[in-house]
């Protein structure tokens, strides 16, 4: 057997793992990034200013926002359950320590705090859990596209053949979500008095590097035969295709209908979309191939789950442009978004609850067909990531309530009402210095070229994939791969970051 053979069998044939360990993996990001934040914190506490050093803080941030992700889905994936609870101790400690080593003016009752808290403003025009999620989300895809190719990534964690609930299955519904929340319609750009229609040839110029990814991805796979896994969207199609459609048909959608009820014609469409499955020979199509053999022959043969998946993959983008619009009324105080909170916990409860009916009234979640099962469970684990990424930054605003001064870059930017006076020496620090810092940001720093970060990520596990034996690579070898392949891709973006350079000019 060939190794491009064996290649394509070690990541083929998977059953994905369970949704509750889907759930204490989603649950690191925020803590780390609640850690780090907690860290910067301390350090001001004992130091009376900011990490000023570009070197430390990239150190910084690489050790404690991606590091630790990166042993989670390798060689400390069988203790996956109790690494949330390692972090959270660890947190606590660290809360504890600022807590207790406040400067003595500082202090006032632990209730006053509380209640000061609640009072506090936000800045309205900037939410950093948009901006971390879809970071996030990004490093993840990147760690785990090259993680899977090495043994000591758990097959569990790649994506699923037909049925399951893979990691790497939900990575593809999450950049959708994060696409959506920031798309033109949600930000409710004005074109003056043009059609609505005209926003479409805007978006068709916004995709182009998408269609271009995906041309030069086919043209690069086929032309050096790198491994592919053909049941994933078929022998010609990938996701920036994907990506580029769906972005394309939501536009005419949401120049057709109410953006506003956008979640309708998203219901509209998983329902109808799961009757043909359930109810016609589309799902045998799909599966097995006009002939019933897993045949590839004409075009919309050979590329059958990636042209049939997006109607599934459509839904989760129009759902997602809901929940933008939702988050993106105006809330500038923290009592406004501890409400929102009850409001997203409630949708991720009814969620998982639509998703158990669904699984058992027609089937399993299939990311290969973006069936309806596969539609809940991505909306629902990407709101419950939601979720957790708000409750860590206003855990991170109550924290720098309680040092003078104190800033975490990438953090909600507090405000004081014109007419509040400062009380009992609580002050958060002002928002044009937390902007000043965001340079020594690694968030920032790939929020600014994620598509470069992303393109770079897939250059790079190409290139280890044809120079490394990776199926037979031992534990320390790993390690140190995923580490330097994930370094030298966050150190290219801060270095862009520091120069002040973004790479998009469409």
């Amino acid at each position: 057997m060939s190794q491009k053979q064996l290649k394509e069998d070690f990541i083929s044939n998977l059953n994905g793992t369970s949704l509750l360990e889907i759930s204490a993996g989603l649950s690191l990001a925020p803590l780390c990034l609640l850690c780090r934040g907690l860290l910067l914190i301390l350090y001001h506490l004992h130091y009376g200013k900011p990490v000023s050093s570009r070197k430390y803080s990239l150190l910084l941030d690489f050790l404690v926002l991606v590091s630790p992700l990166l042993f989670s889905c390798t060689v400390l994936s069988p203790i996956i359950f109790f690494m949330p609870v390692v972090l959270a101790a660890f947190c606590a400690g660290i809360f504890s320590r600022i807590y207790s080593q406040r400067k003595r003016d500082a202090r006032v009752p632990f209730g006053q705090v509380v209640k000061e808290f609640q009072k506090t403003y936000l800045d309205a025009e900037y939410i950093p859990a948009i901006t971390v999620f879809r970071v996030y989300v990004n490093v993840l895809t990147s760690i785990s596209i090259l993680a899977v190719d090495f043994p000591q990534y758990p097959r569990r964690y790649a994506k699923a053949e037909t049925y399951g609930t893979g990691v790497m299955d939900l990575g593809v519904g999450a950049f959708l979500f994060g696409n959506a929340l920031v798309c033109p319609e949600v930000r409710q750009k004005s074109y003056g008095t043009q059609p609505k229609f005209s926003s479409l040839a805007r978006q068709l110029f916004s995709v182009w590097p998408l269609f271009a990814l995906g041309v030069g991805r086919l043209l690069s796979v086929k032309s050096i035969e790198y491994q592919e896994h053909t049941s994933e969207y078929g022998v010609h199609w990938n996701f920036f295709f994907s990506l580029a459609f769906v972005r394309l048909a939501a536009s005419l959608l949401l120049a057709v209908f109410p953006k506003q009820k956008s979640w309708l014609v998203a219901l509209a469409l998983a329902v109808l979309y799961q009757l043909l499955l359930s109810t016609t020979s589309l799902k045998m199509f799909i599966l097995h191939g006009s002939d019933g053999r897993g045949s590839r022959i004409g075009f919309l043969d050979a590329n059958r789950e990636g042209l049939l998946s997006l109607v599934g993959y459509l839904a989760i983008y129009l759902a997602s442009v809901q929940v933008g619009l939702w988050l993106l009324q105006r809330r500038n105080s923290v009592r406004g978004w501890l409400e929102a909170l009850r409001g997203l916990a409630l949708a991720v409860l009814v969620l998982f609850l639509f998703l158990q009916v669904c699984q058992a009234c027609t089937e399993p979640v299939s990311r290969r067909m973006a069936n309806l099962p596969f539609c809940a469970w991505v909306l629902a684990h990407c709101l419950l990531l939601f979720v957790f990424f708000v409750v860590t930054d206003l855990t991170l605003v109550f924290t720098k309530l309680l040092v003078k001064g104190s800033s975490v870059p990438c953090c909600w930017r507090v405000a004081q009402p014109p007419d509040s006076s400062k009380k009992h020496g609580m002050e958060a620090v002002p928002v044009g210095r937390e902007d000043k810092l965001s340079h020594l940001c690694l968030i920032s720093a790939i929020n600014k070229n994620q598509l470069l970060f992303f393109l770079l990520a897939n250059v790079m596990t190409g290139a280890v994939n044809i120079l490394i034996d990776t199926m037979h690579s031992k534990t320390a070898f790993t390690l140190c791969i995923l580490h330097l392949y994930m370094f030298f891709n966050c150190l290219i973006m801060y270095i862009l970051q520091a120069k002040n350079i973004v790479l998009k000019f469409w």
